[in-house]
């Protein structure tokens, strides 16, 4: 099994901490090939810069699709997440969408902890696209800035804790999941200083799709998110438009 970790920032540090992430949850003979944005922003942290990512990643999906059996969205808000499910014919996993659903099977409400005021607004909206506004506790956010976004969950680790323990305190979270790429990973390190479940956002989109891949369910000819018919297009990355257009066969 082959699968995409594609990471809609232009960090590469940042796609260093997913890959390795998501190297500990594969299963034996999954492949791991991850991509960094050729262009954007560091990190998604807006509603504007998530419309720039999603278009970015539809791009990158384009390009490669077709080499892989489930591909990931690997920033947490899932830019362009539905956009590539009408287009693609393989599984394509977001990775708050991921996160989210494993923690209802933990308990009844989730809270989401994060490293960026900025990104509250989004993780919000997030939450609402996949009608899991009910589930959520609510989305906690840092007010400490910090020097470097590869870097973040080791400068603020404990204050993360911190903010994790007052969703459980405070607002009744059941499960927390620690969201925002930079933040793959720290799951592990910190699930025995919070006393309920902690979701680990890269290795639930992993398991999630390696699930989908073996699962093998068609492609939707009928429905909302079947194939939009061929159009015409204007300017767009080559990949893209082939696929738009229905050339890419």
């Amino acid at each position: 099994m082959r699968i995409l970790v594609l990471n809609p920032n232009t960090s590469e540090s940042i796609t260093e901490r997913l890959t390795a992430a998501a190297r500990k949850a594969v299963a034996p003979g999954t492949v791991i090939v991850s991509l960094t944005a050729p262009r954007g922003v560091p990190y998604i942290a807006t509603r504007a810069e998530a419309q720039i990512g999603g278009a970015i990643a539809l791009e990158m999906l384009a390009e490669h699709h077709r080499d892989f059996d489930a591909a990931i969205i690997a920033a947490f808000g899932d830019p362009g997440l539905f956009g590539a499910r009408e287009l693609f014919d393989l599984p394509v996993i977001g990775l708050a969408e991921a996160s989210m659903l494993t923690a209802c099977m933990l308990g009844r409400r989730f809270a989401i902890v994060t490293f960026a005021r900025a990104l509250g607004p989004w993780y919000e909206d997030c939450v609402d696209m996949h009608g899991l506004g009910g589930r959520c506790a609510g989305v906690r956010m840092l007010d400490e800035s910090f020097v470097s976004v590869s870097d973040v969950q080791e400068e603020n680790e404990e204050l993360l804790v911190r903010l994790a323990n007052r969703a459980v305190t405070e607002d009744g979270a059941d499960v927390v999941i620690l969201g925002g790429a930079p933040l793959a990973g720290l799951a592990e390190k910190v699930r025995d200083r919070i006393p309920v479940p902690v979701v680990d956002q890269m290795a639930a989109a992993i398991k999630q799709a390696e699930a989908l891949a073996v699962l093998g369910a068609r492609k939707a000819t009928a429905g909302t998110f079947r194939r939009p018919a061929a159009k015409p297009t204007t300017g767009l990355a080559e990949a893209l438009a082939l696929r738009i257009e229905h050339r890419d066969r």
